[in-house]
């Protein structure tokens, strides 16, 4: 596994202020060459003419949460896993053009094959969950547990929502990646295999998981913080836990608030609350269905017309759901506009720009995976392949 340098203060404030980059992180925003004017109103018929010019040596992904001026130019939409997944199945395509976040374009250059190129259409569309465990903060906690003596009882699970670094990581210390649909049988093949778990990066889905799917308590559960000595926790404290999460979480899912569940029932007593595992306990609690993003449209699809539906997730997605189902009633749960700001940076202008590149015969923005990496991540997404 390659190593990860910091960045120093100087480099932290240039990327807040949107000049620099760091190749170790999801956050960047280097994107070389001049982008299309959004108000251009031939940027529709740009897209189709170059994708029409690429023919099948390109394939373009569309994430769930992106916007619909992109996703009209998809081939194939899913969430993070799917994507993946698909691009690996169409080894003709030269270019996969993947229109989601960095960590999601990693996924697909370590799944498909050396003579294919990822492209990602801005570079700065990253994923803030992601950032939230960087490789060494993780190297540092498998040195703490280590020195407690529980390292090698203890199997680690990252989801989907993380670095390639990070499933090396884990593929290294002989663990697997998770989605939000398969995260309980990972843990349970987790547990077949130690006797703890480190979980990372999002907190909620592991501890919704072990609590509501798999009936452990709360109490089995620390929440292992990177920016404190010894993860803000006591030996013994690590020594008990069944689970060690770590601290972070999604940005958009985290906003959604047990008041914002509790509001919504006194406006409409009828209404069905459907959230993403990746929201916070009590709110999940607080549901009627919870379930990933491939769940959440299966049962939109299956819902009786008339049915009332309050949706805790990204909206480009609800919206997108409700103008599909005008016969069922459909909101978003909170009163706040919550798009997934990372994501929305894959605008049309970056798409077109992406995609006249690739027939000028240029190839920008290529994600490329270390091999070393990419080897350890393999075993990683293959342990969870294999799962029953």
């Amino acid at each position: 596994m390659t190593g990860f340098t910091e960045p120093a203060n100087t480099q932290t404030a240039l990327l807040l202020l949107g000049r620099g980059s760091d190749a170790g992180s999801e956050r960047g925003v280097d994107c070389p060459g001049e982008l299309p004017a959004p108000s251009d109103p031939d940027l529709v018929a740009r897209a189709k003419a170059a994708k029409e010019a690429l023919g099948g040596n390109v394939f373009v992904l569309g994430h769930h949460y992106q916007r619909d001026e992109v996703i009209q130019f998809a081939d194939v939409t899913g969430d993070s896993f799917k994507l993946a997944q698909q691009a690996a199945a169409r080894p003709d395509a030269e270019y996969i053009v993947f229109c989601g976040v960095h960590f999601m374009a990693e996924s697909a250059d370590i799944l498909t094959g050396d003579h294919q190129r990822v492209v990602l259409p801005d570079m700065a569309a990253g994923c803030s969950m992601a950032d939230m465990a960087t490789a060494s903060q993780v190297e540092q906690c498998w040195e703490d547990l280590q020195r407690v003596g529980i390292a090698d009882v203890t199997v680690p699970v990252t989801y989907m929502n993380s670095t390639a670094a990070i499933k090396g990581f884990v593929g290294r210390e002989g663990g697997l990646v998770c989605t939000s649909s398969n995260a309980e049988r990972a843990l349970r093949w987790a547990y077949e295999h130690g006797e703890k778990v480190l979980f990372l990066p999002d907190q909620h889905l592991g501890r919704n998981t072990m609590v509501r799917d798999m009936g452990y308590s709360l109490d089995d559960c620390v929440l292992y913080n990177p920016h404190k000595p010894n993860g803000g926790l006591t030996d013994d404290e690590l020594r008990n836990a069944k689970i060690i999460l770590w601290k972070g979480h999604c940005s958009v899912h985290g906003r959604f608030t047990l008041e914002c569940v509790e509001e919504m029932r006194r406006v409409d007593p009828e209404v069905n609350i459907l959230v993403h595992p990746e929201c916070k306990h009590e709110v999940v609690e607080a549901a009627d269905y919870v379930g990933s993003t491939e769940y959440i449209i299966k049962q939109l699809e299956a819902a009786e017309p008339g049915s009332s539906w309050a949706i805790g997730t990204e909206l480009n997605l609800v919206r997108r759901l409700a103008n599909r189902f005008p016969d069922k009633k459909i909101s978003f749960l909170d009163k706040t506009v919550c798009y997934c700001s990372t994501m929305n940076r894959i605008d049309l202008p970056h798409l077109v720009w992406a995609l006249e590149e690739l027939v000028a015969g240029r190839v920008p923005n290529v994600i490329t995976v270390d091999e070393r990496t990419a080897s350890y991540a393999r075993e990683a997404l293959d342990r969870m392949l294999a799962l029953p």
